[in-house]
């Protein structure tokens, strides 16, 4: 397995999407391959997310792999993120796949630990056996809902069930350790800037004692808090638990449009900027470079690393395989017609 001091990393899973309907990357006015472009941008790994089976095709296993091998070309970092979902997972949903709905609990869990193992199975069939993987997505509120929902209402009265979700990490662990040891495992959560939160979630997963490498989190200031609340979230859980910690999702404006595109129910954009980081190609470029940092110096060499979620989802066509249109191209790492923005080279910089 590639092993990596700092991961500098980002989410490419639309780029095959990109590519396949006719989107082009520029740099300097000329066409690139832009994984060879983020590679020698300083960009040492890559997270590729995984859908059972989704509707509009993209993100399945068959076209994962052949993404993978992409990244495996350059020699960089890959880490997979199971869904185990056909479609967005995140705190706001958790949708089994189709596939799965009429399975008993215990089935449910059996699953889990079979497909993840037959999918790292193929993965490895293909020589391109991801570095780390993540079970599951922004799972601060459980998974493959209803079973593994840890806030539910019962009889009128909300109640918290941990026994459900803690069963199903677990079997997702073990299908990894079924077929690789030296693959790394991260538990990932949204709450980069919720100290409460994060401590909560991660306190039952030490009080099951199930044995993972790696702490992820999300991080978009709209959603997650001042900056200064972070911060001090990496230090405390970093302290607190004495794991790898990886902000697995970050992005920043480099522009911002007259209309915001509706993003879940985000903030306004505009009144959650870090102070001293405008929304400008430059702005973008130093708020990445200090992020980078701060992970850089979480105490014990525990910040892991960063990734960028989805900076390469240029505006090239209007509607979408995930069923909306493209609300993210003022956050990507390339503007509107494809070309590099500055932002891209804070990963030369750490």
């Amino acid at each position: 397995m590639r092993e990596i001091d700092f991961i500098k990393g980002v989410d490419l899973s639309f780029v095959d999407e990109v590519e396949t309907e006719g989107g082009i990357y520029y740099e300097d006015g000329k066409p690139v391959d832009v994984i060879e472009l983020l590679h020698r941008s300083g960009v040492n790994a890559v997270r590729l997310r995984l859908w059972h089976t989704p509707s509009g095709g993209y993100c399945d296993l068959n076209r994962t792999i052949q993404m993978a091998k992409r990244v495996k070309k350059h020699n960089m970092h890959f880490l997979l993120d199971f869904h185990y979902s056909d479609y967005w997972a995140d705190p706001g949903k958790q949708i089994k796949p189709k596939a799965w709905e009429a399975l008993s609990f215990d089935a449910l869990v059996a699953e889990v630990r079979s497909y993840t193992e037959d999918v790292l199975l193929a993965f490895d069939k293909e020589d391109v056996l991801p570095d780390m993987v993540q079970i599951g997505n922004e799972i601060t509120n459980g998974m493959l809902w209803e079973e593994g929902k840890i806030y539910k209402e019962e009889n009128g009265k909300k109640i918290e069930e941990w026994d459900s979700i803690l069963a199903l990490v677990q079997a997702g662990l073990e299908g990894v350790r079924a077929v690789s040891d030296k693959v790394e495992t991260m538990i990932h959560i949204d709450r980069g800037g919720d100290n409460e939160g994060s401590r909560k979630f991660y306190d039952h997963i030490e009080e099951s004692n199930l044995t993972y490498d790696v702490i992820g989190l999300s991080y978009y200031p709209w959603w997650h808090g001042p900056y200064e609340d972070f911060e001090h979230n990496l230090i405390d859980i970093a302290n607190r638990y004495q794991k790898k910690i990886n902000v697995v999702e970050v992005a920043y404006p480099w522009t911002i449009p007259d209309e915001i595109p509706q993003v879940d129910e985000a903030p306004d954009i505009r009144e959650n900027l870090v102070q001293g980081y405008p929304a400008t190609p430059v702005g973008q470029k130093e708020y990445l470079t200090k992020l980078m940092a701060t992970v850089k110096n979480v105490p014990n060499n525990l910040g892991h690393g960063i990734y960028y979620w989805e900076p390469c989802w240029i505006p090239s066509k209007e509607e979408w395989s995930v069923g909306h249109e493209n609300n993210w191209s003022h956050l990507t790492l390339f503007d509107y017609e494809g070309n590099k923005l500055e932002g891209l080279d804070a990963f030369k910089k750490i």
